[in-house]
């Protein structure tokens, strides 16, 4: 192999990777905050996941949310078992690390959705 084959072949991988996480995350439910306060009028099948770092969450969160970090999720994820029945709505600060956090739990099996723009948008949302 020549270093011009390897390197096509790195970036061929790298293209890959990016094409699934984006299939991945395509995947997942995104509600404006508009959305997810209707579906929390309509039901109560919906669990609020903040996966925001501690010191994230102390500067607000969303009333009835629980908390697990996202750098925590796969090894707290027997606390979630008792939500199999239920959507669990990811939230973080913008909408970036709830996808990932959706992402985890859509391959435990758990039915999953995100905030889309997270807390900031859910925030300036519900100002007006």
């Amino acid at each position: 192999m020549t270093e011009q084959t390897l390197w096509y072949g790195f970036i061929a991988v790298i293209i890959l990777l990016y094409v699934r996480k984006l299939l991945i995350n395509r995947s997942i439910p995104q509600y404006s905050p508009t959305e997810l306060q209707q579906k929390l009028k309509e039901t109560s099948d919906i669990v609020l996941l903040d996966v925001r770092t501690n010191q994230e969450r102390m500067s607000g969160t969303i009333k009835g949310s629980i908390h697990i970090p996202l750098h925590e999720l796969s090894r707290k994820l027997d606390e979630l078992n008792k939500y199999k029945s239920k959507e669990i709505v990811c939230y973080c600060a913008t909408g970036r690390r709830s996808l990932s956090a959706a992402a985890k739990l859509r391959k435990q099996k758990f039915s999953t959705a995100s905030l889309k723009g997270g807390i900031a948008e859910w925030n300036f949302q519900n100002r007006h």
